[in-house]
């Protein structure tokens, strides 16, 4: 049985475009797909990840070939760390014939974590991330946002009969040189806090956390400040970025601090 003949598709995105205007970023958003990620205690662990894939365009092309991105995400199934993702971006740049090619993931991150006094044990949930780039050379960013509890200085100290506190959270991103484990980063920040969050707390558990959150009031600018010199004492970090924004229990307002700093 012969095979009729068939028409070449037109590939409207090679063809030129007059307006002379490079595009810095396009690609896809919003990818979701099932990854494997490092992980301290079990060697790995599988979640899903929300990628944001994108390549620079030049001026004289119309636009890119967005199946190509997808492509090059199944052909590199398996596990997301500073090991494997450059092997990605160079995937993107050769298959898309780009200069730049620019990487986002945000996954869930899960922690087993015990209760302080009792031990009870629960998974506890972190949004973690990888932002990585390929421009002549290669640059990763690690990024976490670690929930905690903090209470106010000042409250405390006009205050006879407590203080108040609230939730507040962390989003912190660093470059670093050698392994550093997503739990190390996330423990530091916890650690800097008036106290940490549990998934799992009994009585004995609820008394602990809420003197030791007494006896460490923090202010935002107390919180980036703990985090930073955390970040300062460990050689492995080279650059940090840290964001705190407390969700006032007393104000219709939240209190934000920032800080970037290049050791």
């Amino acid at each position: 049985m012969s095979t009729p003949n068939q028409t070449p598709l037109v590939d409207i995105q090679n063809s030129i475009d007059a307006r002379n205007i490079a595009i810095d970023k396009v690609g896809v958003r919003g990818v979701k797909f099932p990854i494997v990620v490092l992980d301290r205690t079990n060697e790995r662990q599988h979640t899903i990840g929300n990628f944001t894939l994108t390549v620079d365009l030049p001026h004289h092309f119309k636009g890119t070939h967005m199946s190509r991105f997808l492509e090059v995400l199944n052909e590199n199934k398996g596990e997301m760390s500073i090991h494997a993702l450059p092997n990605m971006l160079k995937a993107l740049k050769e298959r898309l014939t780009a200069e730049r090619a620019h990487i986002e993931v945000s996954f869930p991150f899960f922690m087993v974590k015990k209760a302080p006094v009792t031990g009870k044990e629960g998974m506890m949930e972190f949004e973690c991330g990888f932002i990585a780039e390929s421009n002549g050379t290669d640059d990763f960013i690690l990024a976490v946002k670690v929930p905690v509890a903090t209470l106010c200085p000042c409250s405390k100290e006009i205050s006879k009969y407590g203080a108040h506190n609230q939730r507040g959270l962390v989003t912190a991103k660093i470059r670093f040189r050698d392994m550093v484990w997503l739990e190390e980063v996330i423990e530091m920040i916890e650690s800097s806090a008036s106290c940490a969050l549990f998934p799992v707390l009994k009585r004995p558990d609820e008394k602990w956390v809420t003197e030791h959150a007494y006896e460490n009031p923090r202010f935002v600018e107390d919180m980036v400040r703990e985090v930073a010199l955390k970040f300062n004492a460990d050689e492995r970090i080279t650059w940090y970025e840290i964001e705190v924004e407390n969700f006032e229990s007393i104000h219709a307002h939240n209190a934000y601090a920032y800080l970037e700093r290049t050791k």
